[in-house]
């Protein structure tokens, strides 16, 4: 289990999807996990083909900071940007979140939805949820990657139905499917 997980959607400039799939898959995801984190899971957002959604996870918040520095200060980094910086129209919708419930393995999945619901309004998650998680209220102590501070939400990982958006009303809903490295399968 990651005490603190970040849910990263990137908005992209159209076409560069890919681009920044094949760096990420192909050159991110090992420096990231040597410098302390662990990416839990990437996907291409079924409803948006300019959109790039992943999880990533940490120890814990003071690691999470150092983990970052670590990770952007160095040399994958350094040498990956060029090409994947561009292909980035943002990259700071951004939740902190810590677990309610624990990440379940979730082999042969397939597709994927991540419903965000309002805190004061959610409803329980559903019994097939792989993951479940909440807002954190940490200070953001990297402040080179904002987090959203507005946010007080719950978010759940499921398997996905279909049917996300008339079962959950009042809820951001992401469909997703995970490209070829994603943990997440």
């Amino acid at each position: 289990m990651h005490p603190v997980v970040e849910l990263r959607r990137y908005a992209l400039h159209p076409g560069t999807r890919e681009t920044l799939i094949d760096v990420f898959d192909g050159h991110l995801v090992e420096p990231q996990e040597a410098a302390g984190m662990q990416v839990l899971g990437q996907f291409r957002d079924l409803d948006d083909p300019d959109a790039f959604v992943w999880l990533r996870g940490f120890p814990d918040v003071a690691e999470r900071g150092e983990a970052l520095r670590g990770f952007y200060g160095g040399p994958a980094w350094d040498e990956h940007s060029a090409v994947a910086n561009p292909t980035m129209v943002s990259f700071d919708d951004v939740l902190l979140l810590s677990p309610v419930d624990t990440l379940r393995p979730s082999e042969g999945v397939g597709r994927y939805a991540i419903v965000i619901h309002p805190a004061a309004a959610a409803p329980e998650p559903p019994d097939d949820a792989i993951g479940v998680w909440q807002t954190d209220r940490s200070p953001n102590d990297f402040p080179q990657l904002p987090i959203r501070e507005d946010a007080d939400v719950v978010v759940w990982l499921a398997p996905l139905a279909g049917d996300e958006a008339e079962r959950w009303p009042g809820a951001e809903v992401l469909r997703l499917e995970p490209t070829a490295r994603s943990r997440l399968s």
